[in-house]
Parts: structure tokens; C-alpha cells; sequence
């Protein structure tokens, strides 16, 4: 491998290492400390639900945004093999939770806690199993991200004339 070579695939490296910290790092720090902390200082709870909400929903954004900078990354490394890469599959699945339950579940989510949630109605119970969805999207979510974190990342191989990942 040249040294012009090396040196650029040495930043891109660098940047899918900070952007998944970034994503997974957030989705663990905020949907298993933070929240978590909130409900338990917070007395009122829905003052609570609020603020883990838009915790939530910040995540959401940080997730599409280093997603969507990973797969561009992905494509610049890898071309024509970018269906190859198993890391690929794996943000591409996790940006699809990501959607689902910011733009699906979410604004429903909302639209319902507006109505004042009466404990034991059908709104509140609505609500109940629209939340375990989405808890089961995010707990998909950062299980998923754990994996990349966690999984072997390799160095592609190169036809130095193409500039593109050779590997079958």
C-alpha cells in the first residue's frame, strides 16, 4: 500500500471512529443514564417524559447526521463493494429505526400526551404501546451500534489505480 494511500485512508478512519462514538456513545449516555436520572430527580412526571423527550429526539438528529456521514464514507472507501460491507447493513438498519420512531412514533407520541393522558384511557394506553415501541426501536438501535463499536473493522484492499476497495 503507497503512503498516499495510507494517508487517506487514515482520516477517514479517524472520522468513522468519531462519528460512531459520537452516535452510539449518545444513544447509550442519554437512554440509559441520563433519562433514566431524569425520571428519578424530576417529581413530576411529565415534566420528565418531557425532557427525556427531546433528549431523545436530539439523539435522533445526532444519529441521522453521523449515519448519513458514515454511509457517504463508507461509499467514498469502498464503491462499487459498498453492498459488501456488513458495517453498511448495519447503519443503514439503524437509520431506519431511527426514522421510524422520530417521524412515525414520535409526532404520535406527542399528539397524544397533548390530550392530558388520563391514567387507565384509551389514550394512556395508546401511549403505553406506542412508548414500548419505540423503547424496543431504541434498544434495537443501540444494540445495533454496540456492534459496530465492537466489531472488527478492516482495512480495505486496494487497486491503487482504481482508488477503490478490490475486495469479492
Amino acid at each position: 500500500m503507497s503512503i498516499r494511500l495510507m494517508q487517506r485512508l487514515a482520516p477517514a478512519a479517524v472520522a468513522e471512529r468519531l462519528l460512531t462514538t459520537l452516535w452510539v456513545g449518545g444513544l447509550w449516555a442519554v437512554g440509559y443514564v441520563a433519562a433514566p436520572i431524569v425520571f428519578a430527580v424530576l417529581d413530576e412526571r411529565h415534566l420528565a417524559g418531557t425532557v427525556a423527550g427531546r433528549m431523545f429526539s436530539a439523539m435522533s438528529y445526532v444519529g441521522l447526521v453521523c449515519g448519513a456521514l458514515l454511509l457517504a464514507g463508507f461509499a467514498y472507501l469502498h464503491g462499487a463493494n459498498l453492498v459488501r460491507q456488513w458495517r453498511v447493513w448495519v447503519v443503514a438498519a439503524m437509520i431506519g429505526l431511527v426514522l421510524v420512531g422520530e417521524l412515525v412514533l414520535q409526532p404520535s407520541m406527542a399528539a397524544l400526551r397533548e390530550t392530558g393522558l388520563v391514567e387507565g384511557s384509551a389514550e394512556a394506553r395508546e401511549f403505553a404501546r406506542l412508548h414500548g415501541i419505540a423503547a424496543t426501536l431504541y434498544l434495537a438501535t443501540s444494540v445495533l451500534g454496540l456492534g459496530l463499536v465492537i466489531g472488527r473493522t478492516e482495512t480495505p484492499s486496494f487497486d491503487e489505480s482504481a482508488g477503490r476497495d478490490t475486495r469479492g
